[in-house]
């Protein structure tokens, strides 16, 4: 029989590989991109293999899906958060896209008063105090003299924190929807937005070597796979402030990586700015440490 030491550690184990992985992610999405596989091409067989995946268990298991508005906005929310936040890695400045996705808690503060009737405690003035300082301090633009996005990417990764403060709220409403079929339903939605932006945007299918395929299905049907399936197995078995500190740790390996395989360079505004964020996402942490 495990012992409780050993069952307490695997959840944190798994939050830490799984962040760590999403840190990390940007670097063979790249070396895809750079073999003539664009990003939403990317995004959408990565997602498709992943999805593939998922229907095989889906179906093995024999599982019922019963489907809900709040599924399909959990599909629409979880489907731009993950195709904005990869585009947004493959063209911005990996610590500073990380960062602003990191602003989620402040749009998570203010859905839940929208959405759950959430009462603002003193924590959640924090968080949004916090946040919002940091954003106002890694957005200014002394051209304009105000905060603005900088680029495309910054807008990208903005609007992924929207999108995944917003199917927490979802998947908060719906504790009584199986964890696996509420991954299907999100990955189904990044295969969904990324096959409709592509028919937008007119785009031709990219010419690639079969080892560049292989490769971007194996990502796909395995990487994301399991770092889905570590996700949610740590959250499921962790106090959720308790993850969402561990979960952090992708900052420290997006930054890490970024510094020793980029000549990235991060601004000094940008690091105070991301101190603030990060204190952000630990002062609603510790809110949902208090209410537990």
């Amino acid at each position: 029989m495990p012992s409780k030491h050993r069952i307490e550690l695997l959840p944190v184990l798994s939050l830490l590989f799984s962040a760590t992985l999403w840190g990390v992610l940007w670097y063979p999405l790249r070396l895809l991109e750079a073999q003539g596989l664009a990003g939403l091409w990317l995004v959408l067989l990565i997602y498709g293999s992943a999805l593939f995946i998922g229907i095989l268990f889906f179906i093995a298991r024999r599982y019922r899906f019963q489907p809900s508005w709040s599924l399909f906005l959990l599909a629409c929310a979880s489907g731009w958060c993950n195709t904005a936040f990869i585009l947004a890695i493959l063209e911005g400045n990996v610590v500073r896209v990380l960062l602003l996705f990191y602003l989620s808690p402040l749009w998570t503060v203010l859905l839940g008063v929208l959405l759950l009737n959430e009462k603002l405690s003193r924590f959640s003035r924090l968080t949004l105090l916090s946040a919002m300082c940091g954003a106002l301090i890694m957005l200014w633009d002394a051209e304009i003299g105000m905060p603005w996005p900088k680029d495309w990417s910054d807008w990208l990764a903005i609007s992924s924190g929207m999108a995944f403060a917003l199917s927490n709220v979802l998947v908060r409403r719906l504790q009584g929807v199986m964890i696996w079929v509420k991954s299907v339903s999100a990955w189904a939605g990044v295969f969904m937005v990324a096959g409709i932006l592509l028919l937008l945007q007119h785009q031709s299918l990219p010419v690639v070597g079969v080892n560049v395929l292989f490769y971007t299905l194996l990502l796909g049907g395995a990487a994301f796979v399991l770092m889905t399936l570590a996700l949610t197995y740590g959250v499921t078995h962790m106090p959720a402030h308790r993850s969402a500190i561990i979960l952090l740790f992708e900052l420290v390996a997006g930054a890490v990586s970024a510094q020793i395989l980029t000549d990235e360079v991060v601004q000094i505004n940008e690091w105070i700015g991301g101190v603030l964020i990060v204190l952000a996402a630990w002062f609603e942490a510790h809110r949902h440490m208090r209410r537990a």
